[in-house]
């Protein structure tokens, strides 16, 4: 059975970022007592920046061994890697240059590929590669971060152009309605795979849009890509501040 999404909410922007960067962390513990090392996909937009300021602030750099993470990206934006809308780009800038992460511990996608399959192709490798899958099963990782855009997209899987979920495929190339058109993405097969996927949504502009994922009404809404979210044997968590789940029923 799907997960039933565990929806949390906090009472303002600071006990949102407290609650983001305490969360991540906790994920983060048990996977490296339990294998020795913790895994985590980082998503791009002004949501995550919030995070990763949190976790490099005084409050919370020094209480966790950074040194045994390893860094994917959930999707990117095919610019160079130091463009400001590059997703690379904004966690190196507020999340690995503050906290010394070491270049060894981060896997990028190759965003200014002139090929951008053969960039899906190679970094799907990667994933591979370190998480120790082969061709015939979804990687799994401990922690994927998600953010929700107003038209119901998460990572770079937009209405409409969504790929399908493949037991094979876990990179694509997709094409965002906005720039840049081109974009590398997980899919949902490997989403669906991870361990923990934690969406990080805030702001009154996504009421609307959480309400459709969370308490959908019609097929359409049901078929949004964030709500094709739904991890068969992980945990799905819902980390809402109130502006963000105002449309959301009274009795959650």
């Amino acid at each position: 059975m799907p997960a039933v999404p565990d929806i949390r909410i906090s009472q303002n922007n600071h006990a949102w970022a407290v609650a983001a960067a305490e969360f991540v962390q906790a994920v983060g513990q048990e996977a490296i007592r339990a294998k020795g090392q913790f895994l985590i996909a980082l998503s791009g937009g002004k949501t995550p920046e919030i995070l990763y300021r949190a976790l490099t602030s005084p409050s919370f750099a020094g209480r966790f061994d950074w040194s045994r993470t390893v860094f994917f990206f959930s999707d990117e934006r095919c610019v160079l890697p130091d463009d400001p809308r590059s997703n690379y780009a904004l966690a190196y800038n507020t999340l690995f240059t503050p906290l010394h992460i070491a270049p060894s511990q981060v896997y990028r996608m190759a965003g200014e590929s002139r090929d951008p399959r053969a960039a899906a192709f190679e970094y799907e490798q990667q994933l591979r590669r370190a998480t120790k899958t082969t061709a015939l099963t979804q990687p799994r990782l401990d922690l994927i971060l998600l953010g929700l855009g107003e038209d119901g997209h998460t990572a770079s899987l937009f209405p409409g152009t969504t790929p399908r979920q493949d037991r094979q495929c876990a990179i694509a190339v997709t094409q965002s309605p906005k720039d840049p058109p081109t974009r590398l993405t997980m899919t949902l097969g490997v989403i669906n795979r991870a361990s923990v996927i934690l969406f990080l949504v805030a702001g009154a502009g996504k009421a609307g849009v959480v309400r459709a994922i969370l308490d959908p009404k019609t097929e359409a809404e049901r078929q949004l890509p964030a709500a094709l979210v739904t991890p068969e044997d992980g945990r799905l968590v819902w980390l809402l501040d109130q502006a963000a789940a105002a449309e959301l029923p009274i009795d959650r």
